[in-house]
């Protein structure tokens, strides 16, 4: 059970560092780097498997980082009930719904969005607070819930809502944990019961483990240092690159 290639200590520490890093500096949005970097040292599944405890557990050392003060509670209560609705038509809808299409849709979305912000960048540097919208909030927290369970692709359009609603970099944050924590600790079971059938591959989730506390702590400080300006623009960056590669999965699956 205790891998002896060099290979996989190389890839798979350096692939949870980022992934936590990334949650403790924004919150979320590179664990969707963990299975395509993965996958290069084992098979996609035993990689999806790997990446659900890893994500549950940079969640818990986030909220070591961040207080509940540091989330936009009028935001999540209309995201978290319509999140829960998301999940549940997931849920029933699943065997209906091509998760490709799915994919393509919201990563075609997102992309427009991540390139409006780019162009705009150059003559309104700064995006100022805009008021909650219920409506906009409970379809975003729907679709997310929604995307997530079917696809696996509903980090960018949690990005998009809150960094639309322009919260400053600390309450985006703080918002973005509790977001992706309550989905992260949903899918989790399912996923624990796939390793059940193959306990080496959640020995080797324990082996990556011991990075993530250092990687979401110099996150929690890199976010802590940058300004809020230049911290939006790695978020939007990250945005794009997520909806990129969402974008391109889709579109290669659909044509083979």
């Amino acid at each position: 059970m205790i891998p002896s290639d060099p290979l996989f200590y190389v890839v798979g520490l350096t692939t949870v560092f980022i992934i936590s890093l990334g949650k403790g500096a924004f919150g979320g949005g590179l664990a969707v780097i963990g299975v395509p970097l993965l996958s290069l040292v084992m098979s996609p599944i035993d990689a999806v498997i790997i990446v659900a405890p890893i994500a549950v557990l940079t969640d818990v050392f986030a909220f070591a980082n961040y207080k509940l003060s540091d989330a936009s509670k009028p935001d999540l209560a209309w995201l978290l009930p319509s999140l829960l609705v998301g999940i549940a038509l997931g849920y029933f809808f699943f065997v209906l719904i091509d998760p490709d299409l799915v994919s393509l849709g919201i990563g075609l979305i997102a992309f427009v969005f991540a390139v409006d912000w780019f162009v705009r960048m150059r003559s309104k540097p700064e995006r100022v607070e805009r008021p909650i919208s219920p409506p906009l909030a409970v379809i975003s927290g729907g679709i997310f819930g929604f995307t997530s369970f079917v696809a696996h692709a509903g980090g960018p359009v949690m990005s998009a809502y809150l960094l639309y609603r322009g919260l400053n970099k600390t309450l985006y944050v703080g918002t973005s944990i509790i977001i992706y924590a309550t989905v992260n600790l949903l899918k989790l079971f399912p996923y624990l019961w796939l390793g059940s059938a193959k306990p080496a591959v959640l020995v080797h989730a324990l082996l990556l483990a011991p990075i993530v506390p250092l990687g979401v702590w110099l996150g929690a400080r890199f976010h802590r240092r940058l300004d809020q300006h230049r911290l939006f623009f790695w978020c939007y960056m990250i945005l794009l690159l997520a909806s990129a590669k969402l974008l391109f999965d889709a579109v290669r699956a659909l044509m083979a």
